[in-house]
């Protein structure tokens, strides 16, 4: 099936934008990635207790703030108060050159104004399914319908957005890759999947005891005309390997290194 938002095949996926050299997840990760050239740019968001769509990881503050707290728990504008690069550090903790510059959480109307024809992996972090309808409007407020991918790790809300809106494509969840993984180990797929859109793997290399790309997968999968995205992967060894053995996509912390693997390697379009 066509799908826009595959076209051309993204190789490279930047992990929270270029979260080598800026803060995650924020307008200033994702300006570099742009410049950088990478496919598509992953991001994670989740809902503001006045119902704005907040770009950010954690479920917490702690980890890349000087707040504290549950994220769902503040509104837009508190969240602006904080200094969203007050952690970033590249030397273990001797400088903190992004702190108090200025850098504030965004939101995903913002990264979608910022980066106009530029494809974001969207991840919907909050259990409240409230945030679909809401990640769904912003989608469609900027047209963005073909160059936004949904992504969840609630299957509830992957299923509502796919019922809401089947123009935005969405990856396949760990519920739903379980009994696919089972049926493909076993050797029982069907020969055809008829799920209306691409199936869309986003995977690591082993997980649950299993390791989830092999030769075997990749083949099994490719015959069903899927996808396979593996995330995260920051050593070039193991780059140059999973394009040999076939996958179609990389999400990587190091957009810069994955960028020069897949030109090197003539996978980039």
């Amino acid at each position: 099936m066509y799908e826009p938002f595959l076209v051309p095949m993204p190789k490279v996926v930047a992990h929270r934008g270029d979260s080598h050299n800026f803060p995650e997840n924020t307008l200033e990760a994702f300006r570099s990635a742009v410049v950088m050239g990478v496919d598509v740019i992953e991001t994670d968001v989740h809902l503001t207790k006045d119902g704005h769509v907040v770009i950010w990881h954690d479920p917490t503050l702690e980890r890349n703030t000087n707040g504290s707290g549950r994220v769902e728990d503040y509104t837009l504008a508190e969240l602006r108060q904080l200094d969203a690069g007050f952690t970033h550090t590249q030397d273990g903790g001797a400088t903190y050159p992004f702190r108090d510059k200025g850098i504030s959480m965004a939101t995903l109307d913002e990264a979608l104004e910022e980066c106009p024809i530029q494809r974001f992996n969207v991840d919907m972090k909050s259990e409240d399914p409230a945030i679909v309808d809401a990640f769904e409007r912003v989608v469609v407020a900027h047209g963005a319908q073909d160059r936004v991918l949904g992504a969840s790790f609630h299957v509830r809300n992957l299923r509502m957005l796919r019922e809401k809106n089947k123009r935005i494509l969405t990856s396949v969840t760990t519920l739903e890759v379980i009994p696919l993984l089972i049926r493909q180990k076993m050797g029982l797929l069907p020969k055809m999947l008829d799920l209306g859109r691409t199936l869309v793997f986003q995977v690591p290399v082993r997980q649950w005891g299993i390791t989830v790309i092999t030769e075997d997968f990749i083949r099994a999968f490719h015959a069903l005309d899927a996808v396979i995205q593996v995330w995260t992967i920051n050593d070039e060894a193991q780059m140059r390997r999973l394009y040999a053995m076939g996958v179609d996509t990389i999400m990587t912390d190091d957009p810069a290194t994955v960028i020069r693997v897949a030109d090197e390697m003539g996978l980039r379009t």
